[in-house]
This record gives C-alpha cells, structure tokens and sequence, in this order.
C-alpha cells in the first residue's frame, strides 16, 4: 500500500520529513493535515498500529492545544473524547503522521524514519 503522508507544509519539522522521503526515493501521498485531516476511525487504527499512547498523538507545542487546556483535559479525558477532539481539528495533531496501513510513525526522527521506512 502507499505511504500516506500527513504534513502541514508550513511546518519545519513536516518539511525535513518530506525532504527525507524525496532524497530516500520514497513515493508518498501528500494529505495536507489541516484540510484533510485524518477520520476519528483512522486514528484510532494509527493510535493501535503505533503502540504509541493517543497522547504522543497531540500536538503538545500547538496554539490550538493551548487555546483549548488540553494539558489539564488531556489527563481526565477517556481514549474516546480525545479521538473526538483530534479528529475535530488537524491542528491538535502532532505532525507529520506517516502510514502505510501497517506501520506508523509520528513527527520526525531520522533514526525511526530509517528503521520504518528505509
């Protein structure tokens, strides 16, 4: 299946990923985050494929995080209530996501990029 890759292109860090796909010759589909961001059902299928926490899913430095004191509500909140609230906003999601269906990363390390996708 295709690397679906969830960026928002004013973003360093989705920038440095995407360059990282171009100069590995790895062809990815481009999904801006922010107009398209991903269903509440295909989060939680990354979430499960990640074994990573849903809360390595929010954008922790982002405006929209703060606006909404999503660091007090994130710690009450049930798995359920913060898939509603990622899904409710591209914004609240930690950048870029890349899946292929199977595997998952979150933001950008070069050390994880090369292990998954390399």
């Amino acid at each position: 299946m295709a690397l679906s890759f969830y960026w928002y292109p004013k973003c360093g860090t989705c920038r440095k990923a995407k360059k990282w796909f171009d100069d590995h010759d790895i062809k990815y589909e481009e999904i801006h985050i922010v107009d398209h961001p991903p269903s509440r059902e295909e989060l939680e299928e990354m979430v499960k494929k990640s074994g990573l926490d849903i809360k390595k899913f929010f954008n922790t430095s982002g405006q929209k995080y703060r606006e909404l004191g999503m660091k007090d509500r994130i710690k009450e909140a049930s798995e359920e209530e913060l898939l509603d609230l990622l899904a409710s906003d591209g914004m609240l999601i930690k950048r870029p996501i890349a899946t292929d269906s199977e595997k998952v990363t979150v933001g950008f390390k070069e050390e994880q990029f090369s292990e998954t996708w390399g």
